[in-house]
């Protein structure tokens, strides 16, 4: 079920119910407070639109239970006899939003589209925070990495900006989330941009939004990564590859903590926590008038690099052996070994693409190779041109 109004005045909750169900939502209806949170009770709701001033129970008790059992749940408060205290109130307890009676159309259906695109950004951080728990482990234990470690923990807890540099592959997105999950934001969204990846023409879309109609694609309105990662972490991956003209608009954001909509004049504020990452040197990007002097102080409050894996190779063992529990168990097999010699010669290679080409070489011999991985199997398989 998508949306379920709260509301005493028939007309209301049935004029309510025909727009957004005419608009493709599936639509419930409760007559007061206590009805509507008996459906809540049984059935899941997307957003709600609770009334304020009702019999029984008045909307601000309805805002406070259904916080208490289910703080992520989307309401939208609704009264015709708003007051700036009251909305202040509802907001404060956790309303999405507060709309006045008589409702306007336009925006009623913007304050809906927003609040599905919160529930599911809401939903996938969620889903993230699972994941980045599971999948954020740091391997190894030499001088280089533990000097990493220690730069992670003090820098943390801080709201200070962070340039993750590093060649491919050392694992500076790692790093990123290292920082998220030790910081106070963790609780709140992590949202990741991959700079090289968005077409230039794009990318400030992406950032920052659009209006609908902005331009020929822009069908409807979008909320950008800026606010969705609003309270909490933006990942801004592959920063050296992102155009000069967003650049600028990053730096207006990072500088004022506020961002405009593609297709808008109007501003607000957003409160985010950034961390970027590359594998140029940015230094030389500014020479070359690839990258704006400005925004790269802006960007590395806190300079953390990110070792290649030939500066660590005493690591390589604990590596190999966290990767082959991992694809072991991804591929369903029992576990497969290392012969002494053989993890010797693991050691040996550069490892020219670093965790990513080790990773790569421990699953082409989990797969090609017997239940003991030989020192004739590394020779073999271990390097890049091995077909």
């Amino acid at each position: 079920m998508d949306i379920l109004i709260i509301d005493d005045e028939r007309s209301i909750r049935n004029t309510l119910k025909d727009i957004l169900e005419n608009e493709g939502y599936s639509v419930d209806v409760a007559e007061d407070g206590v009805h509507g949170l008996e459906k809540l009770k049984n059935e899941h709701f997307g957003m709600v639109f609770c009334d304020v001033k009702m019999p029984k129970m008045d909307g601000i008790e309805v805002l406070c239970n259904i916080k208490k059992e289910n703080p992520d749940q989307t309401v939208v408060m609704i009264s015709g006899h708003g007051t700036i205290d009251t909305a202040v109130e509802s907001l404060k307890m956790g309303a999405f939003d507060f709309i006045e009676k008589p409702l306007d159309l336009n925006r009623l259906l913007v304050c809906v589209r927003n609040g599905m695109e919160r529930k599911d950004l809401v939903q996938e951080t969620k889903i993230l925070k699972k994941k980045i728990s599971k999948d954020v482990v740091m391997v190894g234990h030499s001088p280089a990495m533990e000097h990493l470690r220690s730069v992670i923990e003090r820098v943390a807890s801080t709201n200070a900006r962070v340039l993750i540099t590093g060649e491919n592959g050392t694992g500076k997105e790692i790093v990123a989330k290292m920082l998220y999950k030790s910081s106070g934001r963790s609780g709140n969204p992590f949202v990741e941009v991959n700079c090289a990846a968005i077409p230039s023409e794009l990318i400030e879309s992406e950032l920052f939004g659009h209006e609908k109609g902005s331009f020929t694609s822009a069908v409807k309105q979008r909320i950008g990564k800026f606010e969705q990662a609003n309270g909490g972490t933006l990942f801004l991956d592959e920063i050296g590859d992102m155009s000069l003209s967003a650049q600028t608009k990053v730096l207006r954001a990072l500088q004022e903590n506020e961002i405009t909509r593609v297709g808008s004049d109007k501003s607000f504020k957003v409160d985010v926590r950034v961390f970027a990452a590359t594998n140029k040197n940015l230094l030389e990007e500014i020479q070359k008038g690839n990258f704006r002097e400005d925004l790269y102080h802006r960007l590395s409050v806190i300079l953390i690099h990110v070792p290649p894996l030939r500066d660590r190779l005493e690591d390589v063992p604990e590596l190999v052996d966290y990767f082959l529990g991992i694809i072991c168990d991804e591929q369903g097999i029992p576990t497969k070994t290392f012969s002494a010699d053989a993890m010797e010669e693991m050691k040996k290679y550069r490892w020219s693409g670093n965790i990513r080409e080790l990773r790569n070489a421990v699953e082409r011999m989990v797969i090609l190779c017997g239940n003991e991985i030989t020192v004739d199997d590394v020779r073999m398989y271990a390097s890049q041109s091995y077909l």
